[in-house]
């Protein structure tokens, strides 16, 4: 069987890939993995959530288990709300960033921990051999309708406490799951709100359910025509965060990752941030200035918050707007970032663009290799001894997820993509020339490998 789970939970084309007869399945392997008596089950806004929720939550049912059904949520809402609720499980039924064919089931353990790669083993050797427990028809389990938007609210509003400001904000939830919660908590923290595409419709119909810079020129625009302080958006399910600043002009994912770090670890007097291999170094100057340290992972939200809970860092993030506040959580939140980012603008008396302003800028160049899906991680795993000949001055050699060197003016990354022929090549450099270099002799190497194998 191909594997189910990826980086983030089981995702596919709704109806083809992921259909009700693999949820229920999927349901019944995580009730019997979680020997669960109460899952939380949530979905976002997308057309195919109810036809998963009712075929997972009868699988669920038929194990004996409990189900709490919190409805049109956002994923961070949900995961919190299984740790306060004390459920033993929580699902969440989306494909988050990804267009709206498509859906996915993310698990999350009680303490508000998505499922590492164990859990997730363990679920699939279970869906595999058919180790699933069916109730007695006494003892099935019951659902219950259940509000986790008050819970989280509250969480998230204390957790803003000291925000003064009456901030002028343009949020736009791009019609997926924070299309309430999020314009809501704005305004419990005395914001001044106006909103886009905050009606729920799983088309995502107004924009891209990913907020990138093309995705939302719309938030850019109105925030420059009302003035406004600050656009915030998110994608389809609310773990991704991205800003506009005063002026409309989009944020680089990776600089509001380092200032905000940075800001964090002047708070904490120091610590420990996460992040990933692919983001920028601009990180490691922010971190460092503060006296801090950063510990990189693989790609995928997961790694982040298992190395936030194993290492004890005070906050992490990857260059792609998921941010994980493990004060009071482990999944990455969208609508708890916003208020927390409002609130360090407040105590910093700055700008967005002001607070974003101190972060250098490098430069990044990212290049597909067409490599046989039989030999691309072979050229990856054997590719390192010639990139450390190349590259003499390293700093840093990495293989938590490919191969990445760091070195004085910049790094480099090769990985094999995980879903089509190809390596990846990720370089950044403190210059346009510097990046170049990097790229032209990784590619060389990369190339010259591909060639040396097929001999």
């Amino acid at each position: 069987m191909a594997k189910l789970f990826g980086s983030s939970g089981v995702r596919g084309l709704a109806n083809v890939d992921l259909t009700p007869e693999l949820a229920c399945k999927v349901g019944l392997a995580v009730a019997a993995h979680a020997k669960a008596k109460l899952a939380l089950v949530a979905k976002d806004t997308r057309v195919s959530g109810s036809m998963l929720e009712d075929a997972l939550v009868s699988s669920l049912l038929s194990s004996g288990t409990d189900v709490f059904l919190a409805g049109m949520i956002p994923t961070p809402t949900l995961a919190y709300a299984t740790k306060s609720l004390g459920a033993d499980v929580g699902f969440m039924l989306t494909a988050s960033h990804n267009p709206p064919q498509y859906n996915g089931i993310k698990v999350f353990r009680s303490d508000s921990l998505s499922y590492t790669d164990e859990d997730q083993d363990a679920v699939e050797k279970n869906v595999v051999q058919g180790t699933f427990r069916l109730a007695d028809w006494r003892s099935l389990g019951k659902t219950t309708q259940m509000d986790a938007s008050q819970v989280y609210l509250e969480m998230a509003v204390k957790a803003a406490t000291g925000l003064c400001k009456p901030w002028r904000v343009v949020v736009d939830p791009g019609c997926g799951a924070t299309f309430n919660i999020a314009p809501e908590l704005l305004k419990a923290v005395g914001c001044k709100v106006t909103s886009l595409n905050a009606q729920p419709d799983g088309f995502f119909p107004a924009r891209k359910s990913e907020p990138t810079a093309e995705s939302l020129q719309d938030l850019a625009n109105v925030v420059k025509a009302l003035r406004a302080d600050v656009g915030i958006a998110f994608d389809g399910d609310g773990d991704r965060i991205a800003f506009v600043d005063e002026k409309g002009v989009f944020v680089n994912f990776d600089r509001s990752l380092a200032a905000y770090s940075a800001y964090a670890l002047q708070g904490n007097k120091g610590g420990t941030v996460v992040t990933n291999v692919e983001a920028s170094m601009c990180v490691e100057t922010m971190v460092h200035a503060q006296g801090g340290k950063v510990i990189r992972t693989r790609v995928g939200d997961i790694y982040v918050s298992e190395a936030l809970k194993q290492s004890g860092a005070i906050f992490g993030g990857e260059p792609c707007g998921a941010w994980v506040h493990p004060k009071h959580h482990y999944c990455p939140d969208g609508p708890l970032s916003a208020v927390l980012m409002l609130k360090a603008l407040e105590e910093e008396n700055k700008t967005l663009s002001q607070f974003i302003s101190a972060v250098p800028e490098y430069v990044t160049k990212r290049e597909n290799i067409v490599c046989k899906n039989e030999q691309k991680y072979k050229i990856v795993e054997k590719i390192g001894d010639a990139l450390k000949i190349a590259f003499p001055g390293y700093l840093d050699f990495s293989t938590v997820d490919g191969v990445r060197l760091a070195l004085k003016d910049g790094w480099l990354l090769v990985r094999a993509s995980g879903t089509e022929p190809l390596i990846r090549l990720t370089a950044e450099g403190e210059s346009l020339a510097v990046a170049n270099n990097i790229t032209l002799k990784t590619t060389k190497l990369i190339k010259n490998q591909i060639e040396a194998e097929i001999k």
